[in-house]
């Protein structure tokens, strides 16, 4: 199967063409380092041509709903238009766990109209809803570190390894479209306190700053809306068996 994967060079993306090309598809990547723009749509006819199934892990470096809606609802039209004129089959899409339960955050805002974008379109579409990534934490400190101090919000979560959401994300893709899954870790934590456990690992010289995420958002978090339910698929690892392994080095930090 020829599967082509939207933000394949990003944290989650890089791990499913890991886990398409262990199962044996033929994969095509979509960045603009290879000439697609999936959010202009350059290039995105010629890439999808012959593809069966497309897989969309992209992301954007921002928190703030109107740049992050116009960017998700824009890419899943491209991706819904072009994919219908080259005969994809599937679309599988990647959102998150809990945005139905946090309606005021600008970010999960924007992720809900991407669902609703990419299930209007003519190809079928399968959703993966999961948690925050174990990888999660560190993106935090790299956004908010200010000199020797990172400032990271006190989340209640149930992270989930990128790696186990890329395989997640492929198998979805073999199978008949339809629907929105969920998938979380084994184990609840609080991202504040994982990144300290990041920062100890790699002997940064890196203080975490926690501070508690404030009104009804923050209230909703402390509830557990951020966590599994019982619909939930839960697979590892859990955090600290990923720490020990080598997806941690590729932390950016």
């Amino acid at each position: 199967m020829r599967i082509a994967i939207a933000g394949g060079t990003g944290v989650v993306g890089s791990y499913a063409a890991d886990a398409a090309e262990d199962a044996g598809h033929d994969v095509v990547v979509l960045a603009r380092a290879g000439g697609v723009n999936v959010q202009t749509g350059d290039g995105l006819a010629a890439a999808l041509d012959g593809v069966d199934v497309v897989v969309d892990a992209l992301n954007l470096a921002t928190y703030k709903r109107a740049s992050a809606e116009r960017f998700f609802v824009t890419t899943s039209r491209h991706l819904q238009d072009a994919g219908n004129r080259a005969g994809v089959r599937h679309i599988v899409s990647l959102s998150i766990v809990g945005i139905d339960r946090v309606p005021t955050y600008g970010y999960y805002v924007a992720k809900l109209a991407q669902e609703a974008a990419v299930t209007q379109g003519p190809v079928p579409v399968t959703i993966l809803r999961a948690t925050q990534f174990h990888e999660f934490p560190a993106q935090i400190m790299r956004a908010t570190r200010r000199g020797p101090i990172a400032i990271v919000p006190r989340i209640k979560s149930q992270p989930v390894a990128a790696r186990t959401v890329g395989a997640h994300l492929v198998t979805l893709a073999s199978e008949q479209p339809g629907g929105t899954h969920e998938l979380a870790g084994p184990e609840v934590h609080d991202i504040a306190d994982l990144a300290k456990r990041i920062v100890k690992h790699r002997n940064l010289k890196l203080k975490v700053l926690p501070v508690p995420v404030p009104g009804k958002r923050g209230a909703r978090i402390r509830a557990g809306a951020l966590l599994a339910t019982e619909a939930t698929t839960i697979d590892g690892p859990a955090f600290g068996e990923w720490l020990a392994g080598d997806d941690v080095s590729r932390l950016e930090l």
